[in-house]
């Protein structure tokens, strides 16, 4: 039977890796600075903008599950950290993005060509820090999701502004941006602690719960405030992404709400009182609401995933995150 958690929430997992968190913003600090003083600006902009810092602390969760007493655990939850970091970086680029966590992003203050190339340099501290730990398994598992959020990337680009691209597609694309990494931070775990046999299920919890977490991520952006998404409310629409709300509200709607998304989306023509009829249609088509339902689903596997590790108070704060990615569109 899969744990139900009893709250839904991290202050539970942020208290439990508390003192290995301590060790991984230090090194983050550490790692981020360089003689060119652009880089630790860039760096520093979006490092210390107040992220809640999920993926490196599965990471540490992970490993204390299993009860690893290294340093290995504060090292790859610190290039967890730089390569989602990067990831935000590239990511604003390429969307156009002009906020990021309730900021300007990087590249309105410095520039697309600064956002890019700090972010490359911090990829390329992950990888260090990756070979200090010393585990070809770890670097594999860190190197196959580097080479998967690009694809993802790609395959976004590939299907930009686009209603015909289909809920396939749209999986496919939060699967690799962002499912992959939560699913290489969980695996680091048991794989840092040596107890090989847990590696799947940890791997197919942090899937499970990235999935989950995306998609109510972009339910939000239809039913979420700009305080809680670090974000303007609608960005996504007027960005041109064609996320599973969209898709939903689309392929249920008539000629007119049809035409709606197709000004919105595929012409980004999109005023303000656009994303508030955005927000109406996707309500009343059932679309958000069955997004909410289908990141549920993925919850639930991961709280599956679960019941297969080894019951312990770490459990519980893993179990209680997965309530904390749903419950934020309540």
């Amino acid at each position: 039977m899969a744990p139900v958690p009893t709250h839904s929430g991290i202050d539970r997992l942020v208290e439990s890796v508390a003192d290995r968190m301590a060790e991984v913003n230090a090194l983050i600090k550490t790692h981020a600075g360089s003689d060119v003083t652009m880089i630790p600006e860039v760096a520093d902009h979006l490092i210390a903008s107040g992220g809640k810092r999920i993926r490196p602390m599965l990471t540490l969760a992970t490993a204390r599950l299993f009860g690893y007493r290294g340093e290995g655990d504060v090292k790859l939850a610190t290039a967890v950290e730089y390569m989602h970091t990067a990831t935000l970086l590239h990511d604003d680029v390429v969307d156009d993005s002009a906020m990021r966590r309730g900021k300007p992003a990087a590249r309105m203050i410095w520039g697309n060509q600064a956002s890019v190339l700090v972010g490359d340099f911090l990829l390329g501290q992950a990888f260090k820090l990756m070979v200090d730990v010393g585990s070809l398994e770890a670097l594999d598992v860190f190197s196959s999701a580097a080479a998967t959020i690009s694809e993802g990337e790609v395959r976004q680009l590939a299907g930009a502004k686009s209603l015909a691209v289909g809920e396939e597609h749209y999986m496919a694309v939060i699967d690799a941006k962002t499912a992959a990494l939560f699913a290489a931070a969980t695996a680091a775990g048991p794989i840092l602690a040596d107890a090989p046999s847990y590696r799947p299920a940890l791997e197919s919890y942090g899937r499970n719960l990235g999935l989950a977490f995306q998609l109510i991520d972009d339910a939000l952006d239809f039913a979420g405030d700009a305080q809680t998404l670090g974000k303007n409310v609608g960005d996504d629409l007027r960005e041109g992404k064609a996320t599973l709300p969209v898709l939903l509200a689309y392929a249920r709607g008539a000629g007119d709400e049809r035409a709606f998304w197709e000004k919105c989306i595929e012409r980004g023509e999109v005023a303000d009182a656009d994303v508030l009829h955005a927000r109406d249609l996707v309500q009343a088509t059932g679309a958000l609401a069955d997004t909410q339902a289908r990141a549920q689903g993925f919850a639930d596997r991961a709280l599956g995933d679960l019941a297969t590790v080894p019951d312990a108070p770490m459990r519980e704060a893993l179990s209680e995150v997965v309530g904390f990615a749903v419950a934020r569109l309540h």
